[in-house]
């Protein structure tokens, strides 16, 4: 494998998913396969050193002398060897022997240290023992072990003289000058990582002593096992020097966005901030590599928008303060002879307004703008009924990434009257906030109704609903707004937590304090935000694809290396 093929391609296999630990599995996959390194016809074929190992198991009395020698089943076998190789369990190589499980009055201060499962890893407190035990309880430097239990794989020790502990295995060679202990090591880390593959997101995985005794073992012949070790080590390190090439570029890269995102979420004349805006456009393909940081672009071109930076005011807009009398005149208008009248509107007080925005703009809580009062749904659970309306679901809020409510996810709901459907059924326009959600985020999080389905749902008691005067506010400005930096905030100032969820009030809700700015004005950010949020969208799915196809040239770089490395052997 030539380490300039790799080099030479890097800055593009990179892009690609964990692309570092699946060239590491790779090599290792090849090395168990007998495709790492060429066969030599004259090297002793393995069986030979097998037999070898049988005798000197019986001899150490690791096997009674009237029993068959074990041979490996056929289970687990999943490829044909190449000449020379042989198929044999584990058991047939090692003895496993097992650990010793203490009680806490056995684990002392001083004596001989305790190996955990936890000091192989992280954690440098030990404990000691002054028990007197058999050879076989202690580990001595350059064994070969195995944590079964929890975060297992095999290790060599490189530590003085310890007791392992009950959840870790003593391998012990049957015969040292036939088997090398670091082909077996390499082996049994291909073997953990495929079984830790075949996991599927568990996170607590084990071996049972009898699964591990079975284990299949691809056994090249001795010299060959010495070959491949040597490959697997010079192959391991240009990994490592992959490694570091790709936390250094992608240290720089993070460095560099944080820097203009920096730059664009803290204000600045509008001079400096054009010139951070042009930079960060033009490089947007170099600093935009990971899901996270589109992410944060989407945000900062909402903290743009929520300040008034995105784009020019007019003059000539009728500012935002005569935009609330007219509001205030509608909301009575519409009350007609309600007993309830809406209260006046009243600015922000001026030590709580969040941060500074355009002179034509206001600061208003978000109850100010609604036509009347925000409410929660109705409380009854669906039932299904074949005769029945729709019901959205509480996920319906939170499923789509674009802020639209998910009308798909509805059920049935039976026996609810046309007064109930009428007060707490859905118009195109309607904002709908999460009440209830585990996960901070989603909580006062709005998402727009738009009635594409034309079901006429209702909507339950998890969500609140937000009615605006569509003629003065926008829906879709309020929306974009309460994903800002500075307006999340301020809804996440109002969330307590109960048993694990998280949740917000109608009436704090309403306390929510928002921007807002001429009517006009809102029409050209909505406008700028649906293009730029289009954009954002495009840039994912470059960025998807873009790590697909690195995906593919990373396989197809490592196969030509593998392919130019035998050819010239």
């Amino acid at each position: 494998m030539k380490p300039q093929l790799l080099l030479a391609q890097f800055d593009r296999i990179s892009n690609a998913p964990d692309a570092v630990p699946r060239l590491r599995r790779f090599v290792l996959d090849l090395a168990m396969r007998g495709k790492l390194v060429e066969q030599d016809p004259n090297d002793e074929p393995a069986s030979r050193a097998l037999d070898r190992i049988q005798t000197e198991k019986v001899r150490r009395g690791r096997v009674e002398r009237t029993k068959k020698v074990t041979v490996a089943s056929k289970d687990g076998q999943q490829f044909l060897l190449p000449t020379g190789w042989v198929w044999a369990s584990l058991a047939d190589l090692v003895a496993v022997l097992n650990g010793r499980a203490y009680s806490q009055n056995e684990l002392l201060s001083e004596g001989t240290p305790v190996l955990r499962v936890g000091n192989l890893f992280t954690s440098q407190h030990w404990y000691y023992s002054n028990l007197e035990l058999d050879e076989d309880k202690y580990c001595d430097e350059g064994d070969l072990i195995f944590a079964w239990s929890a975060s297992f794989g095999p290790f060599i020790w490189r530590g003085p003289k310890v007791i392992y502990h009950y959840h870790i295995w003593k391998l012990a060679l049957h015969s040292e000058r036939d088997l090398d202990k670091h082909y077996l090591y390499r082996l049994l880390l291909q073997k953990t990582q495929e079984i830790k593959n075949s996991g599927h997101g568990i996170s607590m995985l084990h071996m049972t002593k009898e699964k591990m005794e079975k284990l299949q073992v691809p056994l090249a012949p001795l010299a060959e096992q010495h070959r491949i070790v040597a490959k697997v080590d010079e192959l391991m390190s240009l990994c490592d020097r992959l490694d570091v090439l790709r936390v250094d570029r992608e240290s720089r890269r993070d460095q560099l966005t944080a820097a203009s995102l920096h730059h664009l979420n803290n204000g600045g004349d509008v001079e400096t901030l054009r010139k951070h805006a042009t930079f960060y456009l033009n490089h947007i393909p170099r600093l935009t590599t990971r899901h996270d940081q589109i992410k944060q672009l989407r945000r900062t071109i909402l903290n743009f928008a929520v300040r008034g930076q995105l784009v020019p005011q007019d003059p000539n807009d009728e500012p935002a303060s005569e935009l609330l009398k007219r509001i205030q005149v509608e909301k009575l208008r519409l009350a007609n002879s309600s007993a309830i009248q809406p209260l006046p509107i009243s600015p922000v007080e001026t030590d709580l307004i969040p941060s500074a925005i355009p002179d034509s703009w206001e600061w208003v809580r978000l109850g100010n703008l609604l036509l009347g009062d925000s409410q929660n749904g109705y409380s009854r659970k669906p039932d299904d009924a074949l005769d029945g309306i729709p019901i959205l679901r509480i996920s319906a809020g939170t499923a789509r990434k674009d802020g639209v409510v998910a009308e798909e996810q509805h059920k049935l709901i039976g026996g609810v009257s046309a007064t109930l459907q009428d007060q707490y059924g859905l118009q195109p326009g309607d904002l709908l906030a999460c009440r209830f959600n585990g996960n901070r985020s989603f909580v006062g999080r709005l998402s727009l109704y738009l009635g594409y389905l034309g079901i006429r749902p209702i909507y339950p008691d998890k969500l609140i609903r937000l009615r605006l005067p569509l003629g003065f506010v926008l829906p879709e400005l309020v929306r974009y707004f309460a994903e800002s930096s500075v307006v999340r905030k301020d809804i996440e100032s109002y969330c307590a937590t109960t048993v694990g969820n998280w949740g917000i009030s109608a009436s704090n809700l309403k306390e929510v304090k928002i921007p807002l700015p001429p009517l006009p004005e809102q029409q050209r950010i909505v406008a700028k935000l649906d293009q730029l949020m289009t954009l954002c969208d495009r840039l994912e799915s470059q960025l998807t694809t873009a790590q697909t196809e690195s995906s593919l040239l990373l396989e197809a770089v490592l196969h030509q290396a593998l392919t130019d490395t035998l050819q010239s052997a």
